[in-house]
């Protein structure tokens, strides 16, 4: 429940407003060059013939049309709109009577071609870059052809700027791709160490069942003969017993096998296997019974915690109790952590065909997608999608955020 920043400005910014102001920022220069400038004795570069004649403005706001068209389908149709770009440079450079197409009118390129080699396909970039230097080689070829003049120099200066913009969005390109990538093998470490911790709480709630067991078979072995009927009660509580264990095992590992089966094969390096050895601890298993203890640790540390109950109390499969508690512990965690805030509010419903869960808060919001740096939300969400119950949690429309979990319980332990 990480508060969202703000985002950057620069990344609210269509592709397209971008080209348009590298367009308008190019068309500026042209014109400032080509007049007397306070200090100047002459304008840098001469006007050419047509340049401030209508025929030459026509050309110029054809060549403005066809870039803001290009700008507008930059995102959906890359390549097409590439080819409009490069029309309205070749377009604008017509009335200037220079014998190259000038920086200034292909900035717009060179923008475009950063964000089409940053958010495309690599082959749809090559593509893009091919086809801006073969635009630069073809106006220098058609002049050669008539025999005019060509400012091979210049266009060399305009393609080395081509190949710049492409590998700064190649190269953002690739940090994206890495930054996926991490990001997956990442959430399948959580998901696998989420995965071990439940098999090593599952771990511990068979052998305190065994145990039982093994208490019950003695006491019955010790009592068959003299109190029958004692014996009888210790066997129906082994049978009982058993019969929960090994119902709890089957939905456990017949859930565990599904999500790996469904599962992406994962990367290398996306194992985790660390905690294995430690699957032997006898640590204490949690439960819902717990809760209220939680919530006088966290009231105590500074967070108050209103736990609200709705429903009668009723014996829950261990691997439903463990989860529902463990749920709740990483949303008040992240409450603590996250949120500044001085309360939330856990409320547990505890119904005949399913236990629901919610703790909101009145915090600073969240990431819905649950992509935060400590992964809570994925492991709270794997838990309930094993159990084949549904979780949710993102920012509330009245502010602050929510997570809410339902699971579901199985027939015969109803």
């Amino acid at each position: 429940m990480h508060a969202m920043p703000p985002m950057p400005l620069l990344k609210r910014v269509e592709p397209s407003v971008w080209v348009a102001l590298a367009w308008v920022a190019g068309m500026v220069f042209t014109f400032l060059v080509r007049l007397r400038l306070p200090g100047e004795e002459e304008p840098a570069v001469l006007a050419g013939v047509l340049f401030f004649r209508w025929d030459g403005l026509i050309m110029l706001a054809l060549a403005t049309a066809l870039v803001a068209a290009g700008g507008r389908r930059l995102s959906g149709r890359p390549l097409g709109a590439m080819a409009l770009l490069l029309a309205g440079s070749v377009l604008a450079t017509t009335p200037l009577s220079v014998g190259e197409i000038p920086l200034a009118q292909f900035l717009a390129i060179d923008v475009a071609l950063y964000f089409v080699a940053s958010a495309q396909p690599r082959r749809t970039g090559v593509v893009a870059v091919a086809m801006a230097l073969g635009t630069l080689a073809g106006f220098l070829g058609f002049r050669l052809l008539r025999g005019w003049n060509v400012g091979t120099s210049a266009e060399m200066a305009v393609a080395m700027t081509v190949v710049i913009a492409w590998l700064i969005g190649n190269s953002t390109h690739q940090a994206r791709e890495y930054a996926e990538k991490s990001r997956v093998q990442a959430a399948a470490r959580a998901v696998t160490a989420e995965r071990l911790r439940i098999a090593r709480e599952m771990h511990d709630t068979v052998a305190h069942s065994i145990g039982i067991i093994a208490l019950q078979a003695g006491a019955a072995a010790r009592v068959i003969e003299t109190q029958p009927v004692a014996a009888r009660e210790a066997l129906g509580s082994i049978e009982t017993a058993g019969r929960e264990t090994l119902a709890g095992l089957r939905r456990m590992l017949g859930a565990l096998r599904q999500a790996e089966s469904e599962a992406p094969e994962h990367p290398a390096g996306a194992a985790y296997v660390a905690p294995l050895d430690q699957a032997l601890d006898p640590a204490p298993v949690p439960g819902l019974v717990d809760v209220d203890r939680l919530a006088a640790t966290t009231t105590a540390a500074g967070v108050r915690v209103d736990v609200r109950w709705h429903g009668e109390p009723r014996p829950l499969p261990p691997e439903i109790d463990i989860s529902a508690y463990r749920i709740i512990q990483e949303a008040v965690t992240n409450v603590v952590r996250h949120a500044g805030i001085p309360s939330c509010r856990v409320t547990v419903d505890r119904r005949t065909e399913e236990l629901s869960i919610e703790i909101t808060d009145d915090g600073r919001g969240g990431r819905p997608d649950g992509k935060s740096p400590g992964w809570g939300l994925v492991g709270m969400r794997e838990r309930a999608t094993l159990l084949h119950g549904d979780f949710s949690a993102g920012p509330r429309p009245e502010g602050g955020f929510r997570v809410a979990a339902r699971l579901p319980v199985p027939v015969g332990v109803r």
